[in-house]
């Protein structure tokens, strides 16, 4: 017969080993807390469900049309840049101003080479604001690349086309424009 424990023993409220050892250590033979479970359930549900929409043909198809129209876009602003910048319309270079990379790269080049005249925030200084609506030389984004890469000589601008090179030319553009809309430029 087995021998009755009291009701109070500490043996009798302890969980049952795991009848295996590793290294002399045993473990207790304790159920996941429910928490635990409900979030490994969750967590299941949810990554089912998201490949399910983002990557079962068809269901999740606005996606794939946004990536493939910014592919499209970068496809034709590296051939542009490519070429040395010559085909650039003032639409790829307005929705070069929109993206973050080449504005924050515009942004590097910009405070490094051009802060000194006008100014961290565009507001001038030695050099015009370019912040406001008013353009001297034309505010198009096409006659901004202009502007920066032949310089303005006579009023202290120097030609940065050859020092910057196309690319960053075209990025302190698109940084300049991002500070800009489409409406207010004429």
């Amino acid at each position: 017969m087995s021998e009755q424990l009291p009701q109070n023993s500490p043996q009798q409220n302890e969980d049952p080993l795991r009848p295996h050892s590793f290294d002399g250590i045993q473990e207790y033979d304790k159920r996941l807390p429910n928490w635990w479970l409900w979030t490994l359930y969750l967590a299941v549900i949810y990554a089912f469900a998201y490949w399910f929409w983002f990557h079962w043909p068809s269901v999740g198809g606005i996606v794939d049309q946004g990536v493939e129209a910014e592919q499209e876009l970068n496809r034709i602003q590296m051939a542009a840049l490519a070429s040395g910048g010559a085909e650039m319309t003032d639409d790829q270079l307005w929705s070069m101003s929109q993206e973050g990379a080449s504005v924050a790269a515009g942004k590097v080049t910009f405070m490094a080479n051009c802060a000194a005249c006008h100014g961290p925030e565009l507001k001038g200084g030695i050099g015009v604001n370019l912040v406001d609506t008013t353009w001297i030389h034309g505010g198009k984004p096409t006659q901004v690349v202009q502007t920066i890469s032949n310089g303005v000589l006579e009023k202290g601008m120097p030609q940065w086309g050859k020092v910057l090179g196309k690319k960053r030319i075209l990025e302190v553009a698109a940084f300049v424009l991002s500070h800009h809309t489409k409406d207010e430029i004429k």
